[in-house]
């Protein structure tokens, strides 16, 4: 079904991301491609559905890659696109319409399906991946993890031969995850093969048939589904992979509101023009020397709550208290951070170094390499930010946020795109902010971060 022999790769001729790769996938196969950040994972995928070469000026690839009996490199994308179907790390560089329902009929549209055809795949699609919420929406007005399900659906509805998916449980709830794997099985046993660039492990312990593992760019081991699941937690971690399995426990709750120290949030009522109330006299303290996540479905409001306690949006009644005085929005902004759920939005300098000297304005550039050194950039310090990959991006924000020297420090799924030992980096890192004095918040799904490095859970 799909082949790659002798396949190299660099996006120039200074470094290759790939080296002499050579993978058989069967048809009906779901592989996982699997390892630390920056490995080559999202290079393979876009090798599969075409991106590389047609999207890469000057790119230097060697060897071949054949999908039946296409080869990629000399076939017309729109001829890929009919057997291949992708899911990008980033859904939002694939959409092409305002609503979302225009997006789950774009690619059939393309394909030259009548009108009957794309209302009833559109239907099934729905259906199937339970989005009656998400029809007749704004894309804009979508979370991160509504956008990941509706980049899914778009391609489901097109029912290519061959699905590559590329971190696409990453802001995904539980319930989301579990609707995709069960649609991802679906899909197995009616003959797809399925390609996934996972770090998030544990929803596909019953799905893979063999994972690919990937270290700087060679394929070092390809594993049967038993030898995989059969790895030792030491095996696991050295190979820097996230858990095989659904992480176990509970945090305790949130403190409630009137704390005297740290950030208190009062019967705060928050939404849109008066008429969609998101949250109604919600109330809980977070506090300095402990990380607060908070977690809940997809869509339900959480970007919307924090950017709120940032002072980026107006609250519709309640307060908010620093250390028992009240914070107007002007303070707020003074005072707090946030780490966007897409970093992209807040990487604007030519360099990863002139990044981090922007919002670490003033401090000695030994700290700034300390702080690149820890997060383990500093060696990417002349890098453009978005020549980074999106786990390097996450961890550069993560930098820049704590170079700000602000009070609170908000992280929006700050996760996504990380393997495990940057996971637990990044754990430890802001375990140490929150013990210097520094209010930490996380909202995330990450149930394996969530337990690694956070105090208390608010589950809204």
């Amino acid at each position: 079904m799909v082949s790659i022999q002798g396949v190299s790769y660099g996006y120039d001729s200074r470094k290759k991301i790939l080296k002499v790769i050579n993978l058989e996938i069967k048809q009906g196969e779901c592989i996982l491609l699997c390892g630390e950040s920056g490995c080559g994972k999202t290079t393979m995928t876009k090798l599969v559905n075409g991106l590389i070469p047609h999207f890469c000026e000057q790119c230097e690839l060697e060897g071949t890659v054949r999908i039946q009996d296409m080869e990629v490199a000399s076939t017309k994308l729109y001829k890929i696109a009919e057997s291949v179907g992708s899911v990008f790390q980033n859904p939002k560089s694939q959409f092409f319409q305002l609503d979302t329902d225009s997006e789950i009929a774009f690619g059939m549209e393309n394909q030259g399906k009548s009108k009957e055809e794309m209302q009833s795949r559109l239907q099934n699609t729905v259906h199937n991946l339970h989005l009656e919420k998400l029809l007749g929406r704004n894309i804009f007005e979508l979370s991160g993890g509504e956008k990941q399900l509706l980049a899914f659906a778009s391609v489901y509805a097109m029912n290519p031969s061959v699905y590559v998916l590329d971190e696409p449980t990453a802001n995904l709830d539980f319930s989301a995850i579990q609707s995709i794997k069960q649609l991802l099985r679906i899909l197995k046993q009616n003959g797809h093969t399925i390609i996934i660039a996972e770090h998030r492990l544990s929803f596909l312990y019953d799905l893979l048939d063999r994972a690919v593992y990937l270290k700087n760019g060679i394929l070092i081991k390809v594993y049967s589904k038993e030898e995989f699941l059969a790895l030792s937690e030491q095996d696991r971690k050295r190979m820097g992979l996230r858990c095989l399995k659904e992480e176990e426990g509970e945090l305790p709750k949130a403190h409630g509101a009137g704390k005297d120290i740290g950030l208190s949030i009062e019967a705060l009522t928050v939404g849109y023009k008066k008429k969609c109330v998101l949250f109604n006299n919600i109330s809980f303290s977070a506090i300095q020397g402990e990380i607060l996540a908070i977690t809940g479905y997809n869509g339900i409001g959480k970007t919307t709550l924090i950017r709120c306690v940032c002072g980026l949006m107006k609250q519709m009644g309640g307060q908010i208290l620093l250390d028992g005085k009240i914070m107007p929005e002007k303070v707020r902004r003074q005072q707090c951070i946030l780490v966007m759920q897409d970093v992209n939005h807040q990487l604007f300098a030519e360099s990863v170094w002139e990044e981090c000297k922007i919002s670490g304005d003033g401090l000695e550039d030994s700290v700034i390499k300390s702080e690149l050194k820890q997060m383990g950039l500093l060696s990417y310090a002349d890098r453009h930010p978005m020549a980074l990959s999106g786990g390097q991006k996450q961890r550069l924000a993560i930098v820049t946020a704590i170079l700000s020297c602000k009070k609170i420090l908000i992280f929006d799924e700050p996760t996504s795109g990380l393997d495990y030992a940057t996971m637990i980096m990044v754990s430890t890192r802001l375990k140490k902010l929150a013990k210097s004095g520094r209010i930490v918040i996380v909202v995330t799904h990450d149930k394996e971060f969530m337990l690694s490095a956070c105090d208390r859970v608010l589950k809204i």
